[in-house]
This record gives structure tokens, C-alpha cells and sequence, in this order.
């Protein structure tokens, strides 16, 4: 069967995929990227309505481009992140193509390469960069059974408070998602209940600087791995409304009821673990510790950056946590929805390559899989902290795209051939 030819083929036209695509162009690799939807389809269309970008508009972009229609200082809406992915594509000639599904990709028998199946037919590829990131396959703990309460949504399905039927809804998961989500639902009018578990809590802005500065001059993007037990801690955060901290504290005195983790349910009743004081802490423990290590950069590089010692004093635990509540019933609270914020997996069934472990998961350095040819971007933890977020993407595409023309050198080598260039399309 004949089938289409190309160095490499890029699964995904997220952030990943686009920043692949201009590291490949500026080397001349020939590829292709193959995307089932729209470019950045996920910030469109898996995202609640009123969703900005939790770090500001300077540092959550690209190198090449930046927003045209947001302040540096502010927060940029989900469809202007959308946006703008497409019009970096435009800019740099990226050779997509939308409406097109990766249904599987295996290894060549007898030969170098792969055979890359999709919907609109196959294509043989000397190297396969899994671009699709970490957000492929909502996770809702199997807790709550159907039709114990109206409605149970992920995250990912939530829209805005109106799309939820009358009564007081459950947010479980208090990272950046469950916290704006539970916010909105309190600023509306609902009653709230918020589950809380361990949790990631910085400042949105300390001394005229945004959290994100003070993580790229303390050297915090640049930790290679992260604390034991922490790979999956999220961070509470927020750029709503312009952008704020996020304190528990603040949520308890606008109405918001917390709760610990969400444990276990039975006839009508939910259980949570009596974690709630103890996540809360801890927070406020990483909170307390960016803030001393930002005095002290301030001390030692002696910069004229205004003092907030109001910031470290945190207010009184509310009587939610001093005495938390550990069991709901959800008809006499009158809890009629359910919203879990509580993550993703990944859903890497199309890449039928030896390239995971007995969980399932990518085995690979920086980007490079064990599978020879086989390419991960766009993960957290990646290469570092900021290896899933917008510019730490980039740098990652940026060592896996110079890993590829490292490869094809070699491969060249003997053949009497150089590697093929890419043909010019005048806009990169």
C-alpha cells in the first residue's frame, strides 16, 4: 500500500506541537503535524468560559511572538490563547494539519522508521514526536455512583455556574482549576463546598513581582525533579479577575465551606479525611518560604523593590479547619452537583511502540524515549518545573529537535546522502 513520506511526523498541534514545528523548520527537517481538531482545540473547547491563563501575559508566550492584544501585565483569556497559537503558526510556516486523527504507529518490520496510520491514510516517518501533552483523558475517581446526586462533571466539561442545575455543588480538587471553578460558583450565589488536598501555594505577586519572576530568578523552573511525593501536588494560583493569591483563608470568609480529601461514599453520605488543617499548612509553609527566599534575593543583589511585610502574616484558621466537617449528606446539604477538578491522564493507545512502563508510562529522558525514534513533549516534569507550561515547552522542543538532527546525521552517515531540507516556505 503506497502511503505519504516524511522525516518526522509531530502528533498534536497544541503548545507542544506548534513550538516542535518551529524548531524543526529552523533546522530544515522535513515533518508534519497532524491534529485531530483545531490548534490548541483543548483551550477552546475543554476549558470553563470565563478561563485566563493563570501566568502573565510576558512570560506565558513563546520567544518569537508576543500578545498582541494583552497586556504584558495581564492575564490572557482562553481564546486568546488559542489564538494566538494559531497566529504562531501562521508566523512560522508550521506545516499542520487540522482534522486529522493518529490512529496508531508502529515500527517498520526489517527497517528503519514507522508506519503512522491515520484518518486521512498512512504515512511513513523516520521519527514520531508524541506532542499531545498530559490533558488527553479526564479522571474522576470512581467514588460517587451515577444518580446519587443530579449531575458529575469533570473539570474539563464545566462551563459557567448556569450550566449546573439549581442547589449547592461539591468542587473536589483545590488547585487552580477547582479554586477559580469554586469561586465563580460562591460569586454567583451558590453554596460551595470545596475538598482540599496537598496543594502548592504561592504568591500571585510579592514586592512588584509576579510569582512567575520570582520562580525564573530563584532558579525554581530550573529544578529538575520535583520533591518526593510531589509529582502530582498542584498549584493553587490564580490570574481571575487580574490576577490574586490564593488563600483558603479569604475562600472560608466569602461562604466557601472546605473540607479534607474526598475519601469514600456511602447510602448518600461522603467521607473526607481529616487532612484538611494539614494541607492548608503546608501551603502556607511553601507560601511563607518563596517569600523568604525573594527577601533574600532582594537583600543579596541589593534591589530597590518595595517591602510587604503584611504578606507574611496570615490571618486565623477558619472554624471549617479548626473543626472540620469530615461527613456530608449530600441531599440534606442540598448538593445537587458534583464538579472534579482533579486532573488528567495521558492516553498513549495509538502509540503501539515499546516505549512505556508497566504502569503505562512514557519511559523516556528529557523528551527521548528508550524506543528509539519515538519522541515525548509537552509533559510535566519533562526536563524540569516549567516543562508543561507555555515557554518551558519550548525549550523542551527546542533539545528534542537537536536530538532528531543529531539522529539524522548519523543515519546519513555512509549513505552517500545528506539529510533531506525542508522546503522553503518563506515564513519562517
Amino acid at each position: 500500500m503506497s502511503s505519504e513520506e516524511t522525516e518526522v511526523v509531530v502528533v498534536g498541534a497544541g503548545q507542544a506541537g506548534v513550538a516542535m514545528s518551529e524548531h524543526l523548520g529552523a533546522h530544515g527537517v522535513p515533518h508534519v503535524v497532524l491534529e485531530r481538531h483545531r490548534i490548541a482545540e483543548r483551550w477552546r473547547s475543554e476549558r470553563w468560559d470565563s478561563l485566563v491563563a493563570n501566568g502573565p501575559a510576558w512570560h506565558d508566550r513563546f520567544p518569537g511572538l508576543e500578545f498582541s492584544d494583552v497586556h504584558p501585565d495581564a492575564f490572557a483569556s482562553k481564546d486568546q490563547v488559542a489564538d494566538y497559537f494559531v497566529a504562531y503558526a501562521e508566523k512560522i510556516g508550521a506545516p499542520v494539519r487540522c482534522g486529522v486523527e493518529v490512529t496508531s504507529v508502529r515500527r517498520h518490520a526489517g527497517r528503519a522508521g514507522f508506519r503512522v496510520e491515520t484518518s486521512k491514510g498512512a504515512i511513513d516517518a523516520r521519527f514520531v514526536v508524541a506532542a499531545t501533552g498530559p490533558f488527553q483523558r479526564p479522571v474522576i475517581p470512581p467514588i460517587v455512583p451515577d444518580g446519587a446526586v443530579c449531575t458529575q462533571i469533570h473539570s474539563s466539561g464545566y462551563r459557567n455556574p448556569e450550566q449546573l442545575p439549581e442547589g449547592a455543588v461539591l468542587v473536589v480538587g483545590a488547585g487552580s482549576s477547582g479554586v477559580q471553578i469554586a469561586d465563580e460558583l460562591r460569586r454567583s450565589g451558590r453554596q460551595v463546598f470545596l475538598s482540599v488536598g496537598p496543594h502548592d501555594r504561592p504568591p500571585r505577586e510579592y514586592r512588584g513581582r509576579d510569582f512567575c519572576w520570582w520562580l525564573g530568578v530563584l532558579g525554581l523552573w530550573d529544578a529538575e525533579t520535583p520533591p518526593q511525593g510531589a509529582e502530582h501536588v498542584t498549584i493553587a494560583v490564580s490570574g481571575a479577575r487580574g490576577g490574586h493569591t490564593v488563600d483558603f483563608r479569604d475562600l472560608a470568609a466569602d461562604g466557601i465551606q472546605l473540607v479534607g480529601l474526598t475519601m469514600s461514599y456511602d447510602d448518600g453520605v461522603l467521607r473526607f479525611a481529616p487532612d484538611l488543617a494539614t494541607n492548608i499548612a503546608l501551603g502556607d509553609a511553601q507560601y511563607l518560604a518563596l517569600l523568604q527566599a525573594a527577601d533574600a534575593y532582594v537583600k543579596r543583589n541589593g534591589l530597590d523593590l518595595p517591602e510587604e511585610p503584611e504578606a507574611h502574616v496570615l490571618g486565623p484558621d477558619p472554624e471549617c479547619v479548626t473543626e472540620p466537617r469530615l461527613e456530608l449528606d449530600l441531599a440534606e446539604a442540598g448538593v445537587t452537583s458534583i464538579v472534579w477538578a482533579t486532573g488528567f491522564s495521558a492516553d498513549y493507545s495509538w502509540l503501539q511502540v515499546d516505549a512505556f512502563d508497566e504502569n503505562g508510562r512514557p519511559e523516556q529522558r528529557r523528551g527521548v524515549s528508550t524506543e528509539p525514534g519515538v519522541y515525548f513533549l509537552g509533559l510535566p516534569w519533562l526536563s524540569r518545573r516549567g516543562s508543561s507550561f507555555i515557554w518551558g515547552v519550548w525549550h523542551d522542543a527546542r533539545y528534542v529537535s537537536d536530538h532528531i538532527v543529531t539522529q539524522r546525521g548519523y543515519l546519513a552517515y555512509g549513505s552517500g546522502q545528506r539529510p533531506l531540507a525542508a522546503p522553503v516556505t518563506g515564513k519562517n
